[in-house]
């Protein structure tokens, strides 16, 4: 299998070289030049699999350049038993309270958000992919992160051979512990920085800096070359699309659904990545229905699904879910890419007036095409406090990311049964959840708070942060937006 570039039909890459690079050269995204399909027998085949199992034969479909000694090499380490709280990986549990909803929890990895179900396994695609595509260089990994990328991507890359990461996050765009959990990061090859502005500014940051010829070229010359951690990397993407269709195997495992029934899909999404798995998944012959693109008051993805005209140029909310705090969507790009027969002009034309003047319309076909898949709905900062409170008393403890996607399920659901991504760990932001369980906010640290969390909920505390209180901060620096590559030469030394 090739891939191609959203702005650039016509190119042709591998898997390796697709990883490799992150980012096409002008800017597009890759994606798969067809969408692998799997029959009846190959999802009935997927059943009684493990995780690490039905991962290796889903990424086989993508991945062909790898052999399959490299793609069991990947998911193995990726995936091992000391990784995950649960040996399932990324189980499905019912959601109390409800006769349809089910929880796909997705946080159980070593920093507790659904980040690490692909960043655990990008490092080991990287560097295997690096060592076909680039041999001789040193990857530097650029990373833009509204809280969760960047701590998951900096555990999964640290210490690895060959390759450095620098993370740029919002310096009051993240929560207490988000901040924390990077600042006290440990790696010789790592380093952080926080900018004076929201995480689209980052985002734009580290696209423009990619993007710049004298930057890469200054790269070339100390044997260096970019690569990318975000979502817009293929290699983020794909192993997301593995676990919408685990989700579906357990689903009829469980006997929450009969082999075929189609279920629907609720995700928390800002960068559209997430939910954009679950399309493939959908598009692969995984039997789902709708898709439901849950926002927070950052609602920009709800405004354009339901109308088809996307407009950045909108008040930016600092909410109790920062990973959702985004008003540009890079996923976005792939599916208009999908749905617009690739007509790669169109797309060109669409970035360029998200570049310039904040806004775009789509065509008429492209906006078939989301009808036909995709529901949206958001969650305003008081109804995402009532749903953790509802929730917590029906039974289930859920973080604030989470329960937007649990609201606009309740609002909008259908009778279909439903898989709802849970995306983070209540433990991650204990100000917010804490405060919602008691209705009122105790008077506490942030570390004392995950303590009385425990307490109240009768739920342990994820053991990956309760050491983080004692840990060596490491990384203060701020910088301006402006000065960014600046700070990308500093810490790497040229």
């Amino acid at each position: 299998m090739f891939y191609k570039s959203t702005r650039n039909k016509d190119l042709k890459v591998t898997s390796s070289e697709a990883i490799t690079k992150g980012i096409s050269d002008e800017g597009g995204l890759f994606v798969p030049e067809e969408i692998p399909a799997l029959s009846e027998d190959d999802i009935m085949a997927l059943i009684p699999l493990s995780y690490k199992e039905r991962a290796k034969k889903i990424l086989a479909l993508y991945l062909t350049d790898f052999t399959e000694e490299e793609i069991d090499y990947c998911v193995e380490g990726a995936y091992k038993d000391a990784k995950f709280s649960s040996e399932k990986i990324a189980p499905v549990v019912d959601l109390p309270g409800t006769e349809n909803g089910h929880i796909l929890e997705l946080f159980l990895g070593p920093t507790c958000a659904f980040k690490d179900m692909a960043l655990q396994l990008l490092p080991y695609l990287l560097t295997t992919a690096s060592k076909r595509f680039a041999p001789d260089k040193e990857i530097v990994i650029l990373v833009a992160t509204s809280g969760d990328t960047g701590k998951a991507a900096l555990e999964g890359f640290k210490d690895v051979p060959n390759t450095r990461i620098l993370v740029f996050y919002p310096d009051e765009g993240v929560s207490a512990m988000q901040k924390l959990q990077m600042q006290t990061q440990t790696g010789d090859n790592v380093a952080v920085c926080a900018i004076k502005g929201n995480f689209d500014d980052a985002q734009s940051g580290v696209k423009k800096i990619f993007t710049d010829r004298a930057v890469i070229e200054k790269l070339a010359e100390n044997n260096m070359m970019f690569s990318s951690a975000n979502s817009i990397n293929w290699g983020r993407l794909v192993p997301q699309v593995v676990y919408y269709c685990s989700a579906y195997c357990d689903m009829v495992e469980q006997g929450n659904l009969f082999f075929g029934e189609k279920m629907d899909v609720v995700v928390p999404t800002g960068n559209f990545g997430n939910i954009l798995a679950a399309y493939y998944a959908k598009k692969m012959g995984i039997p789902i229905n709708l898709l439901f693109c849950a926002s927070n008051s950052n609602n920009v993805l709800t405004d354009f699904l339901t109308t088809g005209t996307y407009d950045r140029n909108r008040e930016f909310y600092t909410t109790t879910s920062p990973s959702m705090d985004i008003l540009i969507s890079s996923n976005l790009e792939r599916l208009l890419f999908h749905l617009s027969d690739e007509n790669d002009e169109e797309i060109r034309e669409y970035m360029n007036l998200l570049s310039t003047t904040g806004k775009y319309k789509v065509s008429d076909k492209i906006m078939a095409g989301i009808k036909e898949n995709f529901v949206a709905g958001f969650s305003t900062e008081e109804e995402d406090k009532d749903t953790i409170k509802s929730t917590f008393d029906n039974g289930y403890l859920a973080d604030t990311h989470t329960a937007v996607a649990i609201n606009v399920f309740n609002k909008l659901g259908t009778d279909a049964q439903t898989v709802i991504a849970a995306t983070a760990s209540p433990y991650k932001f204990p100000k917010s959840v804490l405060t919602a369980v008691l209705g009122e906010a105790p008077d506490l640290d942030e570390f004392d708070m995950t303590e009385e969390l425990s307490r109240v909920s009768g739920t342990k505390m994820a053991l990956p942060l309760a050491g983080l209180k004692d840990r060596k901060v490491r990384f203060t620096s701020v910088s301006e937006v402006s000065d960014m590559q600046k700070c990308v030469y500093d810490m790497l030394g040229i």
